[in-house]
C-alpha cells in the first residue's frame, strides 16, 4: 500500500472527531493533528519461558478490546521497544527476534495489531470503514492501534525505568509512527521499510481532509523532533518504494537519520544490529 486510494465515498456527513474508547480519548484539529490520551491500561501477564536470563511472557492489555503483546525481557534492561509488526504479520513471528533483542539488554514487546489475523479483533486496513467510522464521530481503528502502542508504553514504563521507542515494520511502522508522535513519552521513533502519504489528504477538504492528514506520517512525524527519528529502508524494496521511504524522511526534523540496508521489505539481521548499537 504505497500511497492512500482515491476516496470513493460520499463525503456528505459532517461530522468532528472526539470520539472515546472506554480507556482513551482522542481529537483531530483542524490541521489533521492527532491527539491521544491513553491512561495506563489493566493488563494481566502469563510467564510462558524463562532462559538464559531472559523471561517471554504474554500481556494482554484490556482496553476497548483485549490487545495481546509478546514480550522477552532481560532482569534489567537498558532501553525498550513497543514493535509494530506489519499487516498480517503475529507476533509469535518474532519471538527469536524479540528474544535477541532481550539478550541484548532491550525489552522488546510485540503488539498484536488489530485487524492482522490474531487476538486483537479488527479488519484489514480499509480507507472507507476508516472514514465511515469517522466521519460519524467514532474513533478510527487507526487511532485504536496507536492507542494499543502507546498502552503498552505505560506498561512496559511502569515496569522498567528505561527509554521506551516505538518502533515498527511497513504498516506497522505507520502506527508506530503515529504513536510516537501523539505520546511524548515515547524516547523516539524507529521506522523500517515504510513511508507516509504525501500529504494526500489535501487534495480533500473537510473531514475527508483532516481524516487523511491523521493517519499520515507524512504529516506529524517532524512533531517528533526533539526526540530523535531512524528510518531503515532497502534500496530494493518491491513492496514500499525506496523514493517512499526517503520521503518520508524529509518530512521529518532533526535529529534524524536516514539507513539503506540490504534486504527487500522489512525487519532482518542488519537492522536489527542497528537498532540495537542506538538502543543501548
Amino acid at each position: 500500500m504505497r500511497r492512500l486510494a482515491p476516496l470513493l465515498l460520499l463525503l456528505l456527513v459532517a461530522a468532528g472527531c472526539t470520539g472515546a474508547l472506554e480507556t482513551a480519548t482522542s481529537a483531530v484539529d483542524d490541521d489533521g493533528t492527532l491527539s491521544l490520551v491513553v491512561p495506563v491500561p489493566a493488563f494481566s501477564e502469563q510467564v510462558l519461558n524463562e532462559s538464559g536470563g531472559v523471561t517471554v511472557s504474554e500481556i494482554v492489555l484490556h482496553r476497548d478490546i483485549d490487545i495481546p503483546c509478546l514480550l522477552a525481557a532481560p532482569e534489567t534492561p537498558e532501553a525498550a521497544i513497543v514493535y509494530a509488526p506489519g499487516a498480517g504479520v503475529l507476533p509469535a513471528a518474532h519471538l527469536e527476534r524479540a528474544i535477541r533483542y532481550a539478550e541484548a539488554g532491550i525489552a522488546f514487546c510485540v503488539v498484536d495489531i488489530r485487524g492482522n489475523g490474531g487476538g486483537a479483533a479488527g479488519h484489514p486496513f480499509d480507507l472507507n470503514s476508516e472514514f465511515a467510522a469517522f466521519a460519524g464521530g467514532n474513533q478510527p481503528q487507526t487511532h485504536r492501534i496507536a492507542a494499543d502502542l502507546i498502552a503498552c508504553r505505560e506498561v512496559l514504563a511502569e515496569r522498567y525505568p528505561v527509554p521506551v521507542w516505538a518502533m515498527g515494520s511497513s504498516n506497522g511502522g505507520r502506527y508506530a509512527e503515529l504513536a510516537a508522535a501523539a505520546d511524548t513519552d515515547f524516547a523516539g521513533y524507529i521506522g523500517v521499510s515504510t513511508s507516509g502519504f504525501g500529504r494526500a489528504g489535501d487534495d480533500y477538504g473537510g473531514d475527508a481532509r483532516r481524516f487523511l492528514l491523521s493517519i499520515d506520517p507524512s504529516v506529524s512525524i517532524a512533531s517528533i523532533s526533539p526526540r530523535p527519528v531512524l528510518l531503515f529502508h532497502a534500496t530494493e524494496d518491491p513492496v514500499i518504494p525506496y523514493a517512499d521511504g526517503q520521503a518520508l524522511f524529509e518530512a521529518a526534523a532533526e535529529p534524524r537519520e536516514f539507513v539503506p540496508f540490504n534486504g527487500t521489505h522489512g525487519v532482518n539481521a542488519e537492522v536489527d544490529a542497528g537498532v540495537m548499537a542506538v538502543c543501548v
